[in-house]
């Protein structure tokens, strides 16, 4: 059994929970996921089975979109509705659409984000959130993101009893960024201290919203034989990667993980999959655009 379940993950659930979950529906130890989701995030979530299991990290690479919204007027501690309020500041006069779309404007492209206390990232052995837990200060660690697309996806509703201001948003970004940190910092930039009050994720890894299943419906496929229903095999998630078919010679090369010299038609590309008899073998990259394929991922399917 190889291939990606894209999965819709339920609130109230670690990623963690759903491999372990699937596991036992799937009567399999080979199952890993393609991108942690938080507890209170519903979304998509690709489940990788047997060989796919070596594509995690690269469905980890890839963007992932977002339909958020943002509460104006109220920070909490841990960024999302769930925290304490820490700061309040009252938005006494709602902003217009332009200033708010300017603002998010703003924040497309390449930037250095510093991760919430509330989160997993480790420093020196231990997640932040065990540091905030504790009341423990420590240094976190700053990383670039990219920011991709940043839009609102309806009108700013203004709240004239509780003077707070808040607006759904569609974001599309790299691995790694956090949506809670983006709302407080637009906040910030809009002058006001703000949180993230709802998120679901829409995409990951290629797969779209409509695309996956609930572990209900996996577990009733496997009852009615039809898990091909929801499992993609690993050669369709990679159909949209620049391919090459071996010939046999080629193919005793890529199948001990040799290097491969670059065709002149494939010079401009970074990453290849390589086929043998239509079946995905490899995949392949080079090094700072040399003209030669180092093995990335083998896979070898066929076992041929």
């Amino acid at each position: 059994m190889d291939g990606i379940i894209p999965l819709w993950k339920e609130k109230g659930m670690t990623s963690h929970d759903c491999v372990f979950k699937m596991r036992k529906i799937l009567q399999t130890k080979k199952v890993g996921h393609g991108g942690t989701l938080d507890p209170s995030v519903e979304g998509v979530l690709p489940i990788c089975v047997g060989r796919a299991t070596k594509l995690v990290e690269k469905l980890h690479e890839l963007p992932k979109t977002y339909m958020g919204e943002i509460t104006l007027g109220i920070a909490t501690e841990t960024e999302d509705a769930d925290g304490e309020v820490i700061a309040k500041k009252e938005v006494t006069t709602p902003l217009s659409t332009e200033e708010i779309d300017a603002a998010m404007a703003s924040f497309v492209g390449t930037m250095i984000q510093i991760p919430p206390m509330y989160s997993a990232v480790k420093v020196k052995g231990k997640r932040l959130y065990e540091y905030a837990r504790n009341h423990e200060e420590v240094e976190r660690p700053q990383r670039e993101v990219t920011i991709y697309e940043f839009k609102r996806a309806s009108a700013p509703d203004y709240d004239e009893k509780t003077k707070t201001q808040r607006w759904r948003f569609v974001v599309t970004c790299s691995k790694g960024t956090y949506i809670r940190t983006l709302s407080v910092d637009l906040g910030e930039k809009l002058g006001f201290p703000a949180h993230m009050s709802q998120l679901v994720r829409l995409a990951s890894g290629g797969f779209q919203a409509k695309d996956a299943v609930k572990l209900s419906e996996v577990e009733a496929a496997v009852e009615k034989n039809q898990l091909s229903h929801c499992l993609f095999s690993i050669s369709e998630v990679m159909k949209d990667q620049p391919r090459r078919d071996l010939s046999q010679s080629e193919y005793h090369v890529v199948k001990n993980g040799g290097k491969v010299e670059k065709l002149p038609s494939e010079k401009e590309w970074h990453e290849i999959a390589f086929y043998y008899q239509d079946e995905l073998v490899a995949l392949y990259h080079d090094r700072g655009g040399k003209p030669t394929w180092f093995c990335d991922i083998m896979i070898q399917i066929g076992g041929k």
